[in-house]
């Protein structure tokens, strides 16, 4: 059996977790287009198991890590402490990028840190499906000449391109180890964890610019019945202009909201969901080490 810890990283909005998603077959990370969707290191588990009695196959573990991007808060801090960390925890790292080199800071600055990293390295070049090939074939020179590079891989995280190939490259890099997780585990977070993740991503997609960067899921009931789950959570946003918007005229845009993100959790635990949510007002809670605490990410 080959195991291995695989790190996702890259600027924020290049398709990281879209692209975890796609090589489990299975949503663990929320996608959005807006960029900092991911705010926590998010474990997706792969299992191919060839032959059980000769223990034969391989089980890749996954680390989609938020966008490292220059901090402007205590949360971004935690954010991109969190995808720096993993550079030297893990036995092979994924760098995504979508375009060329240099047209934005954030690469430059996560290529510098990369070159004192003994960790193999995979350049993964997404969003191949909307890129002319001499726009593809400018980003692979580019990176190919800096030799910091075990390998350059062309994919549409999206649409699946190229993705098994690059599964079986990542396979090539992992050893023979212990079986981590058992078999049919695609994520060790709790269903709590996941439960918040979906309400968060409904709020980014329903939501403009600014205020879904500003609000925190706490799930404060989970009552597991014999054929429901009553869920009950708190949306919590930094102003009260904010708490507005999230609510909408009469209710509507948090009933949108809440029955979009019961859906999915219905989808995701097999079950009739009652969902319930609040809408509550914390002022700079991305500040402060105690919220941030309280909300998880910060220990």
């Amino acid at each position: 059996m080959k195991t291995g810890f695989i790190g996702i990283v890259g600027r924020p909005n290049v398709g990281k977790s879209t692209l975890m998603n796609t090589m489990l077959g299975e949503k663990i990370a929320i996608t959005t287009d807006k960029p900092q969707t991911t705010r926590n290191n998010i474990r997706g588990i792969y299992t191919r198991i060839d032959d059980a009695e000769k223990n034969t196959g391989v089980q890749m573990i996954f680390l989609d890590t938020p966008g490292i991007h220059k901090p402007h808060n205590k949360l971004g801090e935690f954010m991109a402490e969190s995808a720096i960390s993993t550079f030297n925890e893990v036995d092979l790292i994924l760098f995504l990028v979508d375009e060329k080199f240099g047209k934005g800071g954030g690469d430059k600055y996560i290529v510098e840190m990369l070159k004192n990293v003994s960790t193999p390295k995979i350049l993964v070049i997404n969003k191949i499906d909307s890129q002319e090939p001499e726009a593809f074939k400018e980003i692979y020179e580019e990176y190919s000449q800096m030799e910091i590079f075990d390998d350059i891989f062309g994919t549409s995280a999206l649409k699946g391109k190229n993705v098994p190939e690059l599964m079986n490259r990542i396979e090539e890099f992992l050893e023979e180890g212990p079986m981590y997780f058992p078999d049919g585990l695609v994520t060790d977070h709790p269903e709590r964890f996941i439960v918040s993740e979906i309400i968060r991503e409904k709020l980014l997609l329903y939501l403009s610019e600014e205020v879904p960067h500003g609000v925190a899921i706490e799930i404060e009931s989970y009552k597991e019945g014999k054929n429901i789950i009553k869920i009950g959570a708190v949306i919590y946003c930094e102003r009260k202009s904010h708490k507005g918007i999230i609510i909408g005229k009469e209710g509507k845009k948090l009933k949108g909201i809440g029955k979009a993100a019961r859906l999915e959790i219905e989808g995701l635990l097999g079950t009739k969901v009652f969902l319930e949510l609040w809408v509550k007002v914390k002022e700079n809670w991305r500040d402060s080490d105690f919220a941030l605490s309280n909300f998880g990410y910060k220990e």
